[in-house]
């Protein structure tokens, strides 16, 4: 007999996820254990309301071109799953002969995917529950990335690379920039502009990552030093980044469903602000403050190919998965090779994905914890990333030349 199986995708979007929901329906079609993929309309909110697409009657050219389409073509949800809500999402899988179920999504989604599949085990309904990576942050547990960071990184990188450029022409006006990225308790997406520095005095100088506490009278010294040796400084924060005592270098009080901070969205301040007024307060000096937010996370125009193609089958990976009735699972990827670049996809246990967090390892930081090691730029991000535009600098003529 056949059931029917549904998707849904969580939290904020990236570049690349409906490559992963163009792979599930891809696959889907292929084999013969489904009937009707649905689609959740908004997440598991729309599927409290019994909101769905029929993903199987889509043309050939739609599918096709969500491929390539950026932020969450179905819509997607931030609601937090209540336990009394588990027993009326059961009886919506029964009504409509669901025995398959997927979501795309970061560490709150898998948690999602975690209680609804144990809960219908635990009451006698069989549901094949995989959970698809998804996450700009980069802070999925057993994967070596996740679809949409390469993306979102190379999204920062080339606007710190070219705000660089324009804060070193601009600095007799400006003597610093601070640009901030997203990512709330992993420094990966701030920390991967590094690979926007070509030169001693090309951006980015300084970079302050959540992982590591930062110290106001470190940041005005190392500013200091910068604009003294180069005439500017250029400075990247991960928004989430915090004070030895843990209040928020944004001055941020508001929490979301899952208890964790908002920055900015919830009309909070924001690190870079914070950051930009006390190097102001202290020297006087005027400068830039640059804060993307969710650009980053649908930036069609920056999506990496091999990103697009790794999300894509990490789709194609959760069908066979879900074909071998193997449930509770996430899809990942683990990397094989860096030089030459080779992964291969796998599994890991959604219980030790869900809610928690990947922070950076320790010895992807250099010893001052205000920037990255030899060994994150190498090892880990250049071989996820295409060549980088190299653009030219002119050189002053030297009095004794002319």
């Amino acid at each position: 007999m056949k059931y029917n199986a549904i998707i849904g995708q969580s939290g904020g979007p990236t570049a690349v996820i409906n490559a992963s929901l163009c792979g599930v329906i891809s696959q889907v079609l292929k084999t013969d254990f489904i009937d009707k993929l649905y689609g959740m309309n908004f997440g598991i909110e729309g599927f409290m309301k019994e909101s769905f697409f029929d993903l199987t009657a889509l043309s050939e050219e739609k599918i096709s071109k969500l491929k390539y389409t950026p932020s969450s073509a179905l819509g997607s949800s931030r609601h937090k799953l209540h336990d009394d809500e588990l027993p009326e999402i059961k009886k919506i899988l029964e009504k409509h002969n669901i025995r398959y179920f997927f979501l795309i999504g970061g560490n709150d989604t898998m948690d999602t995917i975690h209680r609804i599949e144990t809960y219908c085990s635990n009451n006698g309904y069989d549901l094949t529950g995989i959970g698809i990576p998804k996450t700009v942050d980069n802070d999925l547990f057993d994967t070596d990335h996740t679809p949409g960071f390469v993306s979102a990184a190379h999204y920062n990188i080339l606007s710190v690379l070219q705000g660089g450029l324009l804060a070193q022409n601009m600095k007799k006006v400006d003597k610093y920039v601070v640009y901030q990225t997203i990512g709330r308790d992993a420094g990966w997406l701030a920390a991967a502009t590094a690979l926007a520095k070509n030169s001693n005095l090309s951006a980015p100088h300084l970079i302050y990552m959540p992982e590591k506490t930062f110290s106001r009278e470190q940041c005005l010294a190392d500013t200091q030093k910068y604009i003294k040796e180069y005439g500017f400084c250029s400075i990247v924060c991960g928004e989430g980044i915090k004070y030895e005592d843990g209040t928020p270098v944004s001055n941020t009080k508001t929490k979301d469903k899952f208890n964790n901070s908002e920055f900015g969205a919830m009309g909070g301040s924001s690190a870079a602000l914070s950051i930009h007024k006390m190097i102001y307060d202290e020297f006087k000096f005027r400068g830039e403050f640059q804060i993307t937010e969710s650009l980053i996370m649908c930036a069609a125009d920056r999506a990496v190919i091999s990103d697009i193609e790794e999300s894509f089958n990490c789709g194609i990976e959760a069908v066979r998965l879900a074909e071998k009735k193997e449930s509770g699972f996430m899809i990942t990827i683990e990397r094989l090779s860096s030089s030459p670049y080779k992964i291969k996809f796998g599994k890991t246990p959604l219980s030790k994905v869900a809610v928690n967090a990947k922070p950076m390892p320790e010895k992807y930081f250099n010893e001052s914890g205000n920037y990255v090691s030899t060994e994150f730029i190498e090892d880990y991000m250049k071989p996820l990333l295409p060549p980088l535009p190299d653009y030219t600098v002119l050189t002053e003529i030297k009095s004794n030349e002319k």
